[in-house]
């Protein structure tokens, strides 16, 4: 008798919370005008030891850009940022660009450059180098949603890995 209680009052709370859930990303929808993406650009030195590599230290400056497509597939915003002190940027993208709907799923995030000569070299951890697309909002408030990518990650010119394949213009003689 206690347990069909116990789970009829917790499908009555789950359908309670899916319906909450839904009229917040209703009010996301109708109200909020832009969104934020936000994230850390970091310095991965393999010539350090293991926990300075693992966590690296932030690069004030890196340059991070956005590009956002239409339904139509089509780029209709670019916006690049720079990183502060602590190597965090913060992208601000407006939902409506002449008039067209921009979701943050049809957005790609990447690093574009770094103003350290000694840690350049991009890197593909974190999805920096080919780009990641925010999908989960991190902080959904009123008035504000926020979705966080990253770290980002550049490396050093010694830990670059060097190109291993064949060049195609080269014969097997």
């Amino acid at each position: 008798m206690m347990t069909s209680w116990f789970m009829a009052a917790m499908a009555a709370s789950m359908l309670l919370l899916n319906t909450w859930a839904a009229d917040g990303r209703k009010y996301y929808d109708e109200n909020v005008e832009v969104v934020h993406i936000d994230g850390k650009v970091m310095c991965q030195d393999c010539n350090q030891g293991w926990n300075e590599w693992v966590h690296g230290k932030p690069i004030k400056g890196a340059k991070v850009a956005v590009t956002c497509l239409d339904s139509r597939r089509r780029a209709v915003y670019h916006a690049c940022d720079a990183t502060d002190d602590k190597g965090e940027f913060d992208l601000v993208v407006s939902k409506h660009v002449h008039g067209k709907a921009i979701r943050p799923a049809d957005c790609t995030v990447r690093l574009v450059s770094s103003p350290d000569p000694t840690c350049n070299v991009m890197t593909d951890f974190g999805g920096g180098k080919c780009g990641v697309k925010p999908h989960h909002p991190s902080v959904v408030q009123r008035g504000l949603v926020k979705y966080t990518v990253g770290p980002f990650f550049f490396t050093t010119p010694a830990c670059e890995e060097p190109e291993t394949s064949k060049p195609d213009d080269e014969d097997d003689d």
